[in-house]
């Protein structure tokens, strides 16, 4: 069994478009996927699979979701060994004034090709900065992500696929848990 990590984009468990952790660890199990463990209350997942091929869990969990729940969703899977690699990559870390409450990776799902900044206008705010690696976009929104313009919506407009984004403490809670770790170890 391999260990991977699902993150959801456009759910929530209040308001529009609602879905339960105990309703998203249900359609996880649907799909055959064992030891389902949610963490926080935003469509993250931590769970193992017989089958090795992260790009065939998204899509799969996309449609069971669309078909059991009418929403039409995006989702980031990653083995625990890349969410790993993503954790290690961060180029704002350690980085002098860098505080890491303000630090965010943007998950691109299935860009349709290698992703790049080059020629893309950021409009970055005083501060900000932006950086691609793989399919992930590192971000520094010192200002709050809540009022970023570099968002979910920018990035799906400019490299063409879908996105969600999670702060800091999360992305590394995930890696945590896609080890066997506790979250807030």
């Amino acid at each position: 069994m391999a260990t991977f990590v699902s993150m959801m984009r456009g759910i929530n468990v209040a308001g529009s478009r609602p879905l339960r952790m105990d309703k998203l660890r249900a359609l996880h199990e649907a799909l055959g996927f064992r030891n389902v463990r949610t963490y926080l209350q935003s469509g993250n997942a931590v769970f193992e699979a017989a089958a090795s091929g992260a790009d065939r869990h998204g899509p799969a969990l996309e449609r069971r979701i669309l078909r059991d729940c009418g929403y039409d969703v995006a989702a980031a899977v990653l083995s625990a060994k890349a969410m790993t690699a993503v954790a290690g990559a961060n180029p704002f870390l350690g980085r002098p004034g860098i505080d890491p409450r303000f630090l965010h990776v943007t998950f691109l799902v299935r860009p349709g090709a290698t992703p790049s900044l080059d020629g893309v206008e950021l409009p970055l705010a005083r501060g900000e900065a932006a950086g691609v690696a793989g399919d992930v976009v590192y971000l520094y929104c010192p200002l709050g992500y809540g009022v970023t313009r570099i968002n979910n919506t920018f990035f799906e407009r400019k490299l063409s696929a879908r996105a969600t984004t999670r702060n800091w403490q999360t992305v590394t809670a995930l890696e945590r848990m896609a080890r066997g770790e506790a979250p807030g170890a």
